[in-house]
């Protein structure tokens, strides 16, 4: 009996410890990382080209701590330019998130900045540049915050990304431009011939007479797509019977990302660095700053291929797990995109809106641009019949079918996701806030309720609020919002039980509503994180107000005015032609609102003189299609006056004139520009014009005329983004071939 009680004390006494030790088994501490950033040389497409690395490498280091640790990160700046680090979906001291001008001033060159923050969250995060565009170059990498007890599973980091050889400032600047030249290198400038080919004629006219450019599903053409730096990675340690963790980032500037594997099912069990109910799909679709953990099975001792495919199918990225044969997963075909471009004409009104769908068309369960992809609708096209997918009541696209070739997808959807745990708000007062999601295509202006950062005031919120956010996407991009500092509740369905997520992937025509308890202080960033959505003005400012002030902004109004200073940016753009019979071009320096250009034309005989109009106007309105000007007149040559008659009978010098002229200018159906102006001598002038026409993928006509009996029409045929063969002719030049040189 003595031995036996001994023996069940020393049972007792060796469960608690163990219990106690397992408990204990992490202790907290002080965790440490250098961040050395500097310029570097990469070569991703057999040209040399500068990039910014973290630690010598693309991405940075993986930065790993566990849950209870407190992150001591000093960021080392050894470049010639400020930058900043931002620690994505973390929840720290406003002071320590890392968007220069609003939390912080940015880290000057050659200096150090000590990021510190105690570790409160699990999950997989990312961080990144936030100053300029400095996240394209190669600023990002993965943070991992571990459970105390975390599960027994290889877990790999995944960073996804896309790298252009462009400067990105020149990207940034080709886009505020109009330029097509990313469409022409991704074949998808949907040109008439293309349309007549296969069978989209009226399609292509009813998109242009409702004033819309090509069909496209993402703004920049990439080099490559990385997995963890490299176009293909291998992580071959892996055998059959294996189970391994994904954590993925999407750590893209501007790419969508369709995951698949061919290894089977991929079960996500993670989103945005909180848990959810795991669920089986076939493929998800990642947006740019999204992060999901997944799991995923290795059936045998084979390599599997974890495919990322670009959304616009341009190119993809592979991870290869495992040894042995490989196992390829299957490729996505090309999208369709005159089919996208029929959908689009019914979703489009006249004025430029989309029609609103309401709650039906939410939280992605129904992907509008579903019918463009041929692994769902099948590989007809053109003339042919085309399967178009229909939505039922379940919370994800139904696979049923118009034709008989049904595929057997599941696609993840975030009516899928459901928290492990209840995740409704603690009780408070309610502030419900109401965004539209503008912008459009045509100058690259992306918006809330029409108005960028710069153009509205930060919005003030109370700590202790509840903090609700009806959103509607009435533009025809999709657009990842997220907010900084704090996680929110996405409604879909799930009651208690609905996912906390800070990136919402918001599609167009759709309407989806967010929840966040107000708990911090300062100042909180809530973007789009495109990168060049952001950088355009996509975005606004929470504040809360009687917030302590922020020591390291010791000049916050100097600040804020830096911070705006990046939707206010002007950028230049011009065409010059250089044919045998002059030269004749355009320059323009504009930005969102604003624009100052000059239109001339050089003869190259001396009878033909010389004539210019520079116009200074503001667009008006959302679509950015109304512009009323001033401007100056002048026109010379060295002839004898000719006192022509316009077609309003009026007399125009030709010789010598100088006027000062008022106008506007509209943008028409079919992409045709109207200007109608009056000068200072009495002259009335009407104009029409279209530039850009798109023949062939490469082939463009220009076509123009005004009441003053001049009048143009031309070709230019695109060689590099900068240079064209071009010819014309001109009313007062005569005809003329050459070269037109693009900037």
């Amino acid at each position: 009996m003595k031995k036996l009680i001994i023996y069940i004390l020393f049972m007792s006494i060796y469960s608690f410890a163990s219990a106690q030790n397992r408990e204990n088994k992490h202790q907290p501490k002080v965790v440490r990382y250098d961040l050395y950033v500097n310029d570097t040389t990469v070569n991703y497409s057999g040209k040399p080209k500068m990039a910014m690395a973290v630690n010598g490498s693309i991405p940075g280091p993986a930065l790993i701590f566990t849950e209870g640790d407190t992150a001591e990160i000093y960021v080392h700046n050894l470049m010639n330019m400020e930058t900043s680090i931002h620690w994505h979906g973390v929840f720290l001291p406003n002071n320590m998130d890392g968007v220069p001008f609003l939390t912080q001033m940015p880290i000057k060159p050659h200096s150090t900045f000590l990021y510190k923050f105690p570790v409160i969250q699990n999950g997989t995060y990312w961080y990144h540049s936030h100053t300029m565009l400095q996240e394209q170059s190669g600023m990002y990498g993965a943070l991992i915050f571990n459970k105390k007890d975390e599960p027994a599973i290889p877990a790999i980091p995944v960073v996804l990304s896309d790298w252009t050889d462009m400067n990105p400032e020149e990207v940034q600047r080709s886009l505020h431009n109009a330029n097509d030249w990313f469409a022409i290198r991704k074949g998808t400038t949907q040109g008439y011939a293309e349309a007549v080919k296969k069978g989209y004629f009226k399609t292509k006219i009813a998109n242009e007479w409702k004033r819309m450019n090509a069909m496209d599903v993402s703004d920049v053409y990439y080099e490559k797509f990385l997995t963890n730096g490299q176009q293909t990675s291998e992580q071959p340690q892996f055998k059959g019977g294996d189970k391994v963790k994904l954590r993925l980032v999407g750590g893209a500037s501007s790419t969508y990302f369709w995951l698949t594997y061919s290894g089977g099912k991929i079960t996500v069990v993670g989103n945005d660095g909180n848990d959810v109910e795991p669920v089986e799909v076939d493929r998800l679709l990642i947006s740019p700053s999204e992060t999901y953990d997944v799991i995923v099975t290795l059936p045998e001792n084979k390599s599997y291929e974890f495919l990322s495919t670009a959304e616009d199918r341009t190119g993809s990225t592979s991870l290869w797990l495992g040894s042995g044969t490989k196992v390829p997963a299957k490729p996505l075909g090309k999208l369709k995109y005159f089919e996208g471009m029929k959908m689009m004409n019914g979703m489009m009104k006249m004025n430029g809106d989309m029609k609103p769908m309401g709650m039906e068309m939410s939280n992605q369960q129904m992907d509008m641009n579903a019918v463009m992809y041929p692994e769902i609708t099948g590989d007809n096209y053109g003339k042919k019949k085309t399967a178009v997918p229909v939505k039922t009541g379940k919370n994800e696209m139904d696979d049923k079918m118009d034709m008989d070739d049904k595929p057997d997808l599941v696609t993840l959807n975030y009516g899928m996701l459901k928290a492990t745990e209840k995740t409704t708000l603690r009780k408070g007062p309610e502030r419900l806030l109401r965004f539209e999601l503008t912008g459009n295509m045509n100058r690259y202006v992306w918006t809330i309720d029409n108005k960028t950062v710069s153009e509205t005031d930060k919005i003030l919120i109370k700590k202790g609020e509840n903090v609700k956010i009806v959103i509607y996407n009435n533009s025809m991009m999709r657009h990842p919002m997220h907010l900084h500092g704090h996680d929110f509740r996405v409604l879909n369905g799930q009651g208690e039980y609905a996912p906390l997520k800070n990136v919402l992937d918001i599609m167009p025509m759709e309407t989806d509503t967010i929840e966040f308890a107000a708990t911090e202080s300062g100042d909180w960033f809530f973007h789009c994180h495109i990168l060049y959505h952001m950088m355009s003005g996509m975005g606004r400012i929470f504040s809360y107000e009687n917030s302590p002030a922020n020591l390291q902004i010791p000049d916050p109004k100097a600040a804020l005015q830096k911070l705006y200073s990046d939707d206010r940016k002007m950028y230049l753009m011009a065409n010059i032609g250089l044919e045998s019979n002059g030269s004749d071009g355009t320059a323009r320096l504009a930005n969102t609102r604003y624009s100052i250009s000059t239109e001339w034309r050089l003869g190259l005989n001396a009878k033909h003189g010389f004539e210019s109009e520079t116009y200074f106007g503001k667009y008006i309105g959302k679509m950015q299609w109304f512009m009323p000007f001033i401007g100056f007149d002048y026109h010379y040559n060295s002839r004898k006056n000719e006192h022509e008659k316009n077609m309003f009978g009026q007399q125009t010098n030709q010789s010598n004139r100088k006027a000062f002229v008022v106008g506007m200018q509209y943008t028409l159906p079919m992409l045709v520009t109207a200007e109608a102006r009056l000068d200072s001598k009495g002259k009335l002038r009407f104009q029409l014009k279209r530039e850009d026409i798109p023949i062939t993928n490469r082939l463009r006509l220009n076509l123009s005329g005004n009441t003053d009996r001049e009048y143009m029409a031309g070709f230019r045929y695109t060689i590099t983004k900068y240079f064209s063969l071009s010819t014309h002719y001109d009313s007062d030049m005569g005809y003329g071939g050459g070269m037109t040189i693009t900037y």
